[in-house]
């Protein structure tokens, strides 16, 4: 956590920055390691403070040792600005996207005269390049992904319900030994299939259905995204010909990945490919999108995405084509940009599975 600490303090020097208010929870136990629900972390180019109440206190000893605690027993502003002052801070940045105004206003009023300064995506910029421990968990969590998929295969019948369906997987996700679904689990047949994000209804599963499954596992607070589309009985020719364009896609969106690549450019790959066998628009969203603590986050595949990929960034990819009153089918695998290319890290089938 002190290197990350460290690197965050290069990005401020660098913006002229010489103090910084982290708030949003996911950035805060990037830079700090701590988990708890309640804090700010005050960092200076000499101090790190985390501002927490007493029901942290324990924690942040264990979870952040490299931290200095400032307990606070009123409101939280009031200590960070209490900080402030015993550190001479002069001027304090804060994260734009991630404060309301509300809260904003109730800092300019503790801090009492010390100008505010808002900033957006530093601590976001450095998540995007995951170390070592974390791709190591990411992978963990991608194989719970790949071990419930292969799992819910063998037991998807016709007469199940999708929210019965969506049930079994979050008891498989955390079975695996994940905490929990890294967000509301898709399962999606039949018609539904055509809505991308169709999360689980009532409806229950019938011969010729196409099923969504769209899931992933948060394990050590890093997540995994996968989604696979089965068919339910023998599929006809328009559901074979919509499955093998969208698998076609994806394999060209990964052949694609590679440092200094756009993620506009990754995008294309697939966007460009769907488009010419005549599905163009019935691909509305985009190709994919960071992996990390959040399970969307920098940086974006997709015709609005100019960063540039590098290694150690993880990203999804998840092309696919809805056919409204028809059904549709979308393939998504979560890659590791390396020097050589993309890494595939979930690896159960993206053969056609066909249950009768």
């Amino acid at each position: 956590m002190e290197q990350r600490i460290a690197r965050l303090r290069k990005q401020m020097h660098d913006r002229g920055i010489r103090a910084m208010l982290v708030s949003h929870p996911v950035n805060r136990r990037y830079i700090t390691g701590f988990t708890g629900s309640a804090g700010l972390a005050l960092i200076t180019a000499e101090e790190a403070v985390l501002v927490t109440d007493f029901r942290y206190l324990t924690q942040v000893k264990e979870q952040a040792p490299h931290l200095s605690v400032s307990e606070h027993k009123g409101q939280i502003f009031g200590a960070v600005a209490e900080a402030c002052r015993k550190l001479g801070i002069q001027s304090l940045a804060f994260e734009q996207d991630h404060l309301t105004y509300a809260q904003h206003k109730q800092l300019e009023e503790a801090l009492d005269g010390i100008p505010t300064q808002p900033v957006s995506g530093l601590v976001e910029q450095l998540r995007m390049i995951k170390d070592e421990e974390e791709l190591a968990i990411i992978r963990q969590a991608a194989r719970i992904a790949d071990q419930t998929f292969e799992q819910i295969v063998k037991e998807i019948q016709p007469g199940m319900r999708e929210t019965e369906i969506a049930m079994r997987l979050e008891f498989i996700i955390r079975e695996m030994g994940a905490s929990s679904s890294s967000f509301d689990i898709i399962v999606a047949s039949g018609k539904r299939s055509a809505l991308p994000h169709g999360t689980a209804s009532d409806k229950r599963l019938e011969k010729g259905d196409l099923v969504t499954l769209d899931f992933g596992a948060y394990y050590k607070g890093y997540a995994s995204d996968i989604t696979r589309t089965i068919v339910l009985g023998k599929p006809s020719e328009k559901q074979k010909e919509i499955y093998d364009i969208v698998l076609e896609a994806g394999k060209l969106a990964i052949s694609a990945i590679r440092p200094g690549i756009t993620g506009r450019e990754a995008d294309a790959a697939a966007r460009d490919y769907i488009a010419r066998h005549g599905y163009g628009g019935y691909f509305g969203h985009g190709t994919g999108h960071g992996l990390g603590l959040e399970v969307h986050e920098a940086p974006r595949l997709s015709p609005q995405g100019d960063t540039p990929l590098a290694p150690g960034m993880v990203v999804t990819v998840e092309p696919g084509i809805y056919l409204p009153d028809f059904g549709g089918v979308r393939i998504e695998d979560d890659v590791l940009v390396t020097e050589a290319g993309g890494e595939v890290l979930t690896h159960c089938t993206k053969e056609l599975i066909i249950i009768d």
